[in-house]
């Protein structure tokens, strides 16, 4: 019996359906854990939402941005639809629709387990949420994405702002909840999204850090395993691993063993397609919402600044060795 968390798959039916059988997973004893991210560019959304779909007994879904599009997408007029993507359209003009998108409205933002040691959440949480509070704060969302009022929470959850407040009430909680939850890579230590700083770290706007590098940040009880990041490619540090490694892009598809003290990681060749390159961003100076520094200064840049405790150096996985596809990382 073993325990599998999977990264983004975005579509790719046949490349999921490659690593599923390079793990060996038994639907009779085995559990998947999907990190989000199901559908969207891949070219075969419908074939994978129904894919995982018909696995839903033996697997776990937190929902990430690309869920929650469709999902609004498909709670729109037939008109608005047909303005989607094609590979989106296919899912809501597909004949089993409803029972595909029911099922994924019913799906969590953030999954625990206590006893295996780990938590899953799509994108990241605030710094200075426990693990406690980010199951708090993403059960108040799917009380209303489970109830009779999910059409008008997805009409109001779109937008970049507000930032996180404990203060925050009504669509504005929600839509920050969901922004950290389900879009987060960078922040600054009062929990403001860098929403539009993609690339890797050392690339971004001074002031913000990756979500799992900020300084002050909570110590978490769980392992953290997430997605939605692939330009980290496959990274393990702070307690956190996150295992999209750009399978739509022609990266890999990656699966992480839950259940095992040692580190298994199982990665297949992604779609056949090139990757995307994210120019690097120039650093903006500006006042942060922490405020200014004495000098009437913002404050210095996140990365290589020596700011912030870290336990230990991100490690990439290295390339999949022949056995079985199983490789160890030593070193998204």
């Amino acid at each position: 019996m073993s325990v599998w968390a999977i990264g983004d798959l975005q579509g790719c039916y046949d490349v999921t359906q490659r690593l599923l059988e390079k793990i060996r997973f038994d639907p009779a004893v085995d559990t998947l854990w999907f990190c989000g991210d199901l559908v969207n560019r891949g070219g075969q959304s419908l074939e994978t939402l129904r894919l995982v779909h018909s696995l839903r007994d033996q697997s776990v879904v937190v929902l990430g941005n690309h869920d929650l599009s469709l999902l609004a997408v498909g709670a729109r007029t037939e008109e608005e639809q047909r303005k989607v993507n094609p590979d989106l359209l296919r899912v809501v003009q597909a004949e089993d629709r409803d029972v595909l998108l029911e099922w994924l409205r019913l799906q969590k933002l953030v999954h625990v387990d206590r006893e295996l040691g780990w938590m899953m959440v799509h994108a990241g949480l605030a710094p200075k949420w426990t693990t406690q509070l980010a199951e708090k704060h993403a059960r108040e969302v799917e009380v209303q994405l489970h109830g009779s009022g999910y059409r008008k929470l997805f009409r109001n959850m779109y937008g970049d702002k507000p930032g996180w407040s404990p203060g925050l009430a009504g669509y504005d909680r929600s839509r920050a909840i969901i922004n950290l939850l389900t879009r987060m890579r960078y922040c600054t230590p009062r929990g403001r999204i860098g929403i539009e700083d993609k690339g890797t770290p050392g690339t971004q706007e001074q002031g913000l850090y990756p979500w799992f590098e900020v300084p002050g940040r909570v110590e978490r009880d769980l392992k953290i395993v997430c997605g939605h990041w692939s330009a980290l490619g496959l990274t393990i540090t702070q307690g956190v691993h996150a295992i999209d490694t750009g399978a739509v892009w022609g990266g890999k598809l990656t699966a992480l063993q839950l259940d095992t003290e040692e580190l298994r990681v199982v990665q297949v060749p992604g779609r056949d397609v090139p990757k995307p390159v994210t120019p690097p961003r120039p650093p903006v100076r500006r006042n942060e919402d922490e405020g200014s520094s004495s000098n009437g200064r913002p404050p210095r840049g996140p990365r290589n600044s020596n700011r912030g405790p870290r336990q230990q150096q991100p490690r990439r996985a290295p390339e999949p060795s022949g056995n079985e596809g199983n490789s160890t990382p030593t070193t998204a």
